[in-house]
């Protein structure tokens, strides 16, 4: 029976969305970042590298633009996306009551 009560509770299917944008963002990221590490920047000898501040491209790329942009997509996921969730009991007053 806890668990019916358990499937019905909105904070839940709130908690599941939000860890979906969780997954999404972490896939994107890891994507980014090899895309950038292992992609054509990446793949090219030492010899032919450029170089951004003192750092390969593709090390720049994946990994100090990533983690602006990471960033960046985080903050907008948690203000467009996440709800602020009590995590309070509903029932703890009904019990009180009776």
């Amino acid at each position: 029976m806890e668990k019916h009560k358990q499937r019905k509770d909105p904070r839940f299917k709130i908690a599941v969305k939000e860890a979906w944008i969780g997954i999404g963002l972490v896939l994107f990221n890891f994507v980014w970042w090899f895309g950038f590490a292992y992609g054509p920047l990446g793949s090219e000898s030492v010899e032919n590298y450029q170089y951004i501040f003192g750092l390969p491209a593709w090390f720049f790329y994946s990994c100090v633009v990533g983690f602006v942009i990471m960033a960046i997509l985080v903050i907008l996921a948690v203000k467009l996306f996440f709800k602020d969730v009590s995590f309070d009991d509903e029932t703890e007053g009904e019990a009180e009551t009776k």
